[in-house]
Formats: structure tokens, sequence, C-alpha cells
């Protein structure tokens, strides 16, 4: 008995491996995807390496994607009409340049007429500050005070330095701010009128297999950048028409351009709401006072809730939805790296590498057998010219299987 259970013991460890051979599997495999990983790492810093190098001219492009995705939808509207292309961009571009001249035009004379009026009411509210601080129940000292003033100014100036040297971050001094727009413009007046010639000019280039792939994440991209960048302007411009209308009934200055502000902070989830939400409660504390300041935080918070709430959910699909910590640390790296304009392009950059992972995850559940969800928009016309017939020799490989 004891012969025949030795026995059966030293073939069951003969078809096992041994336990170091097990460990060295392991380790093997942690080793590959280590190096997997570093190589990933290193492409990642060489990648933002030469993107600093070249910031001068990514901005520029990046800025013109995002101007394109407004100009589109009236150029396109205007080509179905029967106009040619270049008559459309121009119309378009246009009209987009004068929307800004007018609101320049409305911003500059307001803060001219009430800038000083501003200022003063804010030392005296300033003063009013210090005075009470002074008296009684705190009775902080005229150095205390001093020094805290100091602090807070030097670290306004140093906050107000960086926005300034971030606001186009990388653009050289031979290079101003007024060619930057300029080439912006120009940029986006030529992927208006030949963007629709990109994507199969594209598929040429790269061949069927590999066309039909970035023809598709190109198309998802351009629909969700789009998407976002039009369904933020409707919820900005709804959140700055509420508050903005606050602000008028209750006479505080600058409510015209506290409501252009909140429009563009808009652009920068979060971030933007806050900042812009904050100045329009110190400009209502120091020119209206604390009552009116209450009531003004009142109405932003509501309005925020709204949006939140109400308007996000509404109007951006699936999609494009990303969750609040995934915003806000895209909004905190772009506007670390590349000042506000890294911030401002932070959410529609995430929201474009979701659409790339989520295509891969596609063709990876492909690979493995998972099957997609029926009759999805992104779903490649099968009738379509050069298209690719990987999908289907991949799912007749497995049916066969």
């Amino acid at each position: 008995m004891s012969r025949l259970s030795e026995a059966f013991d030293s073939g069951k460890s003969g078809d096992l491996p041994e336990r170091g051979q097990v460990i060295g599997r392991g380790v093997l495999w942690v080793t590959k995807w280590a190096l997997c990983l570093v190589a990933i790492a290193a492409g990642a810093w060489v990648l933002g390496n030469i993107m600093a190098k070249l910031w001068v001219v990514i901005l520029p492009v990046l800025l013109a994607i995002v101007v394109t995705t407004v100009l589109w939808p009236p150029a396109g509207w205007l080509m179905k009409k029967g106009w040619p292309p270049a008559a459309a961009a121009s119309v378009s571009l246009l009209g987009f340049v004068g929307v800004l001249a007018g609101v320049i035009a409305l911003i500059i004379p307001t803060v001219a007429d009430q800038a000083p009026d501003l200022a003063e009411k804010a030392t005296d509210g300033i003063e009013r500050v210090r005075n009470w601080l002074q008296g009684p129940p705190l009775r902080v000292r005229d150095e205390q005070l001093d020094s805290a003033v100091e602090a807070v100014t030097g670290r306004l100036q140093s906050s107000a330095e960086q926005i300034a040297s971030g606001v186009f971050s990388g653009v050289t001094t031979a290079t101003s701010v007024l060619i930057t727009l300029f080439l912006v413009l120009v940029l986006a007046f030529f992927f208006v009128k030949d963007g629709p010639r990109f994507l199969p000019w594209l598929h040429q280039v790269t061949g069927s297999r590999c066309g039909t792939h970035l023809e598709q994440v190109l198309a998802r991209v351009w629909v969700t950048l789009g998407g976002f960048i039009r369904t933020q302007a409707v919820v900005s411009l709804i959140d700055a028409v509420f508050i903005g209308a606050g602000l008028v009934i209750l006479g505080v200055p600058l409510a015209a351009v506290l409501a252009v502000l909140t429009f563009l902070g808009g652009f920068i989830p979060i971030v933007g709401a806050f900042v812009a939400g904050a100045l329009a409660v110190l400009v209502a504390l120091v020119a209206n006072g604390p009552t009116t300041a209450l009531i003004v935080l009142g109405i932003i918070i509501a309005v925020q809730q709204l949006e939140g709430n109400v308007l996000q959910p509404v109007l951006q699909s699936r999609s494009m939805k990303l969750h609040a910590v995934i915003v806000l640390l895209a909004v905190t790296a772009g506007g670390s790296l590349y000042g506000i304009v890294g911030a401002f392009l932070a959410v529609p950059v995430a929201a474009v590498v979701a659409v790339i992972i989520r295509y891969i995850g596609e063709q990876i559940d492909l690979e493995t057998g998972v099957a997609t969800e029926p009759g999805a928009p992104e779903e490649v016309d099968a009738t379509a010219p050069d298209h690719d017939h990987s999908t289907e020799v991949v799912r007749g490989t497995k049916d066969s299987e």
C-alpha cells in the first residue's frame, strides 16, 4: 500500500512544475511587463520633450482645431446650401471674428468706466476689514496685519506673473500673441475649407487596413471633440446668462464683464466655474456689501447645481462624459504644464484619449471573441469603398473555431 502511494506521489509530482519554475515564470512575466512600462514611459518622456520644443507650432494647431469645431456647423450648413468651401469657411470665420470683436468692444469701455470706482471701493473695504480685525474680539496687531498683507500681495504678484507667462506658455518673444492668434485663424480657415479631404487622403496614403482604423478613430475623435466644445458652449452660455442677469438685477458693477468671464470659465470645468464665481462674489462684496455678496453666492451655487445635475447629464452623451476626478486631474496637470491654455485644452485632450482607449478596447474584444454592441454608430459601413474586412476575417475565424 505504501509503495502504491509513493508511486502515485512520484507520478503526480512529475506532472506538475517545481516551485522554482513557477516562481521563475512569475518573475519573467513581471519583468516583461515592467520593461514594457519603462519603454512606454521613456517614449512618453521623449514625446513630451518634442512637444515642448515644438509648442510654438503645436499650440496654434490645437487652438485652430478647437476653433474649427465651432466654425464647422455654420460652414457645413452653407456648403449644403451650395456655397463653395472657401466662401463658407470665410463667412464663418468672419462671423466668429466679429463676435469676438463685439465682446471685446463691450468689455473694454465697461472696465475703463467702472474700474476706478471699483478700486476706490476695494480700498475702503480693505480699510474696514482692517479696522474690524484690530477691534474686539480679535485685536490683531498692526505688525501681524502688515506681514499678512505683504504675504498676500507677494502671492498675488507671483500668481499674476505665472498667469501672464502661462497664457501662451512656450511662445517665444519673436512670435507675439497677435501673430499666434492670426496663425490660429488662418489654420482654422484651411481646416474648415479642406477638412473633408483629409480622411480620404489619409486612407489612401496609409493603405486599406491601417487607413480604416485611423479613419474610424479620427472620425470618432472629431465627433467627440465637436460635441464636447458645443455642449460646453451651451452650458457656459446658460450659466453666464443667469449669473449675469442676477448681477445686473443686484446692481453689481462689471456685471457684463463677469458674465463674459463666467462664459469663458465654463470651458475649464470645475476650476473655471469656481474662479469666476469667486471673482463675482468678491466684486459684489467690495462694491455692494456682504448682503449682496451672499445673494450672489446663492445665485452662483443654484446655477452651478442646475448645470451639474440637469444640463450636463441632458446635453452630454455618455460617450463624452468623463468622471469628475479625471476632469480635475486633467485640468490640474494641463494647468501646471502649460498654464491657462493647458487647463483649457486638458478636458478635450482627455476626452480624445478616452475615445482612443475605447476603440483599442473594442479591437481587443474582437481579437478575444467578445462581441461588441450591435448597431453602434461607430461601426464601419461594409459597403463603403476600400473597406477593411479584417473585422469580418476575425469574426469568421472565431466562428470556424
